[in-house]
């Protein structure tokens, strides 16, 4: 493949200097299970140019896009301040240039190769994702009340893969709600228009919690495509549904919540003991690029550790 002008793509979102070093680890990660893929990054105006060249000095691919809000964008939660850029992701939509895009979430580690993404029979009113965790282990008041481990759709995930149709009787409202931590899709003009003009009309915008997702969620509602769980390997389904998970399966882990790997070196989760692996994978990676950008770009891997819990290391 031509990687000069790519027909397909991987794509994240950074809006914040502090997911700096989350995009470099996808990216560094990416290369190293040998991804035929780029990875290209939108970049919102907030991102400085010194930033900026640390990407360009990986050979990170960018795309300046502008931020999308609602209009009334004070109205959105503030207990989710957090999400409010996540809306921000939609703009994978208009990158009409490539035929497919796979939107990864910058707080991901690739540990298996999954291109196989880019050939996932889709139709162009489709996306592919894997579903939300519906437990609420950290019993979040501002969650859904119908958020407990029986309405999961881990909880009946091998009944649901098993169905012709995806689907078990008298499913739940959770077992309709997607993550989007890994998105697939193909852009086009149409598709976009079709999708802001729900944006922009929405009545229920501002009563989500995880803005993009459950806008995703309700656009796509009975057309988003199941992928495996291992795409989007969400951390706390390793303690609360070990049944499902396997650490060899794991194609992509997603460091969900608001405890991101390079916050701290060591892992401040309660469930560390069990998960505490995953944490260790994140920064193992990040010491193997380090090594790397310390010997090609001294001065950014000096920015680099101006967002990484530099306390607790020896860099």
């Amino acid at each position: 493949m031509d990687l000069s002008s790519p027909s397909s793509a991987y794509v994240t979102l950074l809006t914040k200097p502090s997911y700096l070093p989350g995009v470099l680890v996808l990216d560094y990660s990416l290369r190293s299970v040998g991804s035929k893929y780029p990875l290209v990054v939108m970049v919102t105006p907030g991102i400085s140019r010194a930033v900026k060249d640390v990407l360009e000095k990986r050979g990170i691919r960018m795309r300046d896009v502008e931020l999308l809000l609602p209009v009334a964008n004070d109205q959105i939660r503030q207990f989710e301040e957090r999400f409010i850029d996540t809306w921000s992701k939609l703009r994978a939509f208009e990158l009409h240039e490539f035929k497919r895009v796979v939107l990864l979430d910058s707080d991901m580690l690739i540990k298996k190769n999954m291109d196989d993404l880019f050939d996932l029979d889709l139709a162009n009113d489709q996306i592919g994702a894997t579903f939300v965790c519906a437990c609420n282990p950290r019993k979040f008041k501002h969650y859904p009340a119908d958020w407990i481990p029986e309405n999961c759709p881990y909880t009946r995930y091998a009944e649901i893969v098993a169905s012709p149709t995806q689907k078990v009787p008298d499913a739940p409202a959770p077992h309709s709600l997607l993550n989007s931590g890994t998105i697939v899709l193909n852009p086009s003009k149409e598709l976009t228009e079709k999708l802001y003009g729900f944006f922009s009309t929405n009545d229920e915008l501002f009563t989500y919690i995880f803005p993009d997702q459950d806008l995703l969620a309700k656009f796509f509602s009975g057309k988003w495509k199941l992928i495996p769980w291992y795409c989007n390997a969400l951390r706390m389904l390793r303690t609360i549904h070990p049944d499902l998970w396997n650490d060899d399966e794991i194609r992509c882990i997603h460091y969900i919540l608001s405890d991101k790997p390079w916050s701290s070196r060591q892992n401040p989760d309660p469930e560390a003991k069990h998960f505490g692996i995953l944490h260790d994978w994140w920064w193992q990676t990040f010491d193997e690029m380090g090594l790397m950008m310390k010997s090609t770009d001294a001065e950014g891997w000096k920015l680099v550790l101006k967002h990484v819990d530099v306390t607790k290391n020896d860099h």
